[in-house]
């Protein structure tokens, strides 16, 4: 081969190898062994670019020393490229390190939060300031995410923002606080917060105001006590309209702030006997079941001595994932739900209202009736109508359909002082939706004592499903999630998963190690015999 040929050919793989990467970058592949193929961006976001007229730019500002400390940006980074190569050059992607590109104050501008981490270098640990932010442009519009170290919920932030930017929609939701000893930003404040990550913005709304007819869906938390005709009216006007509710109700008024957890039967305002009237009966009950969480309590001994208790509590209901109804949006690929002294609801819905189930207790669950005792030192009397009324129970419920009025062919309720008339009900009910959950302080900041963030997720969830972001839904299921390992609380399951670790770890595994080495020892020493075999061969061929 001559010289010219070596050059022109050394010329030609360099350019093949050129047009293969650029052919290679629009391409993506990527093999997901997880369930729900959790590392997989979902259909709904490759095909976003049919959405998209005009092109979304997407930053990323990572600061390149927090991505030399841990892999989570790396992954981000990934998923944030797959977007670009999927969109057919809708989606932009551009990483870069504000500190590097002197855009510091700009990038905090925006909203993105510095945080600081301990890095080691030279066998010196140092505080240094990172950043790890998105910033989504389109045309005029900015959306921001603040901080992102994981990928579990990225691409729901990501699809979630950029369809509402494209379709100049706004993600809204109205909150109704309904019970009168409870405050928004400091009795669910896990919930705003969990509501304002995922790109909704909340309006509170007070008890009795008007509810915007173009507001998508409102949550009702509580208020069996509290809500009036008036606040009623306003919200069953507001449904009639075409408005989706989720209303967290219990039966049962539990005493939790002067900490003695005291039970009594609620004293009904219109709100339990409104929200039947759509087809879901909220019972005056409490439903208990052996999936029960933990509860921790301090106790006075006979001495005077204040111990800490840890005990099973019935009343505290740790719903399991195969409890939920995967045929519903909402509860498909279930993570469970924590519920705290909930009421068990009975599904009575009219004929243009269809009513599912979303989730139930086990079928090992049973009622405490009037008498109630909610004291834990009192386990005793849990059980005295469980022979009675053992049994699966409804917990939480869908509903859509026509609802009928709740004060329809009644007058309009009139405030007392007040010259305000209230609007007239529509002459026809709009399609609605509706969810129901038998419980309120599953919603609270109480999630805070079983470690309960999947509750947030149903709720994120039931705000897509009411504000009708089907396809959205998909993609919070699918999360790679951590099993709690006291989810286990059925006695044989958990001994035959407790039986199964011993005897991997202690037996299987061992013995593999000792089944391995006799093999690579066997190995070599055959290796070695036959080395051996073979010199004495050729010296016997030599002499």
């Amino acid at each position: 081969m001559t010289k010219k040929q070596t050059t022109i050919i050394t010329a030609l793989s360099v350019i093949a190898f050129i047009l293969a990467f650029m052919v290679f970058s629009r391409l993506w592949f990527r093999l997901d062994l997880t369930k729900n193929n959790a590392y997989t961006i979902s259909k709904v976001s490759r095909n976003l670019h049919t959405e998209i007229p005009d092109y979304v730019n997407v930053t990323y500002y990572l600061s390149n020393k927090l991505k030399s400390v841990i892999p989570a940006p790396g992954e981000i980074e990934d998923t944030l490229r797959e977007y670009a190569a999927y969109s057919k050059g809708k989606i932009r992607v551009t990483v870069r390190d504000p500190l590097k590109a002197n855009l510091v104050t700009t990038v905090e501008e925006l909203g993105l939060q510095p945080r600081q981490v301990q890095t080691v270098d030279q066998d010196q640990a140092s505080l240094v300031t990172v950043y790890s932010g998105i910033v989504i442009e389109y045309l005029d519009k900015i959306e921001v995410l603040p901080w992102v170290i994981s990928t579990d919920t990225l691409e729901y932030d990501l699809t979630s923002r950029i369809r509402s930017m494209v379709n100049d929609v706004e993600r809204r939701l109205g909150v109704i606080v309904g019970d009168s000893f409870r405050q928004w930003r400091e009795d669910f404040g896990y919930l705003n917060q969990a509501l304002a990550e995922a790109g909704y913005r909340v309006r509170l709304i007070s008890p009795g105001d008007e509810i915007p007819d173009n507001l998508p869906a409102v949550f009702v938390f509580g208020g069996v006590e509290d809500l009036d005709e008036w606040a009623l009216y306003r919200i069953d006007r507001y449904i009639q309209q075409g408005g989706r509710a989720l209303f967290a109700v219990k039966g049962v008024y539990i005493d939790t702030l002067r900490g003695s957890i005291e039970a009594r039967r609620q004293e009904d305002k219109g709100l339990l006997e409104m929200i039947a009237s759509y087809g879901v009966i909220i019972r005056p009950e409490l439903a208990m079941d052996r999936n029960a969480l933990t509860l921790q309590y301090q106790t006075r001994m006979p001495s005077g001595a204040i111990q800490f208790r840890i005990v099973r509590y019935p009343l505290w209901i740790g719903v399991m994932k195969d409890n939920g109804n995967p045929q519903h949006p909402v509860s498909a690929n279930f993570s469970g739900i924590d519920l705290y002294w909930p009421s068990p609801l009975e599904l009575h819905p009219s004929n243009s209202v269809q009513a599912i189930p979303l989730f139930t207790s086990s079928p090992e669950a049973w009622l405490m009736r009037e008498e109630f005792n909610t004291n834990p030192e009192a386990s005793y009397f849990f059980e005295k109508d469980a022979a009675a009324t053992r049994g699966k129970k409804d917990l939480g419920a869908s509903l859509t359909g026509e609802f009928p009025s709740f004060f329809r062919g009644s007058p309009k309720p009139v405030r007392e002082g007040s010259d305000e008339e209230l609007p007239d009900m529509p002459q026809y009910a709009a399609q609605s939706r509706m969810i129901v959950v038998g419980d309120t302080d599953f919603a609270t900041n109480m999630i805070n004592a079983s470690n309960a963030r999947q509750n947030l997720d149903f709720l994120l969830r039931a705000a897509d499903w009411l504000v009708s972001d089907d396809d959205i839904i998909g993609i919070r299921s699918k999360q790679p999630h951590a099993g709690r390992l006291d989810k286990i609380f059925d006695p044989a399951r958990r001994a035959a998963a407790m039986r199964f670790a011993q005897v991997v770890n202690v037996g299987i595994i061992p013995l593999l190690v000792i089944a391995s080495g006799f093999i690579f020892a066997s190995r070599r020493r055959k290796k070695s015999r036959n080395a051996e075999n073979s010199v004495k061969e050729k010296f016997k061929e030599k002499f």
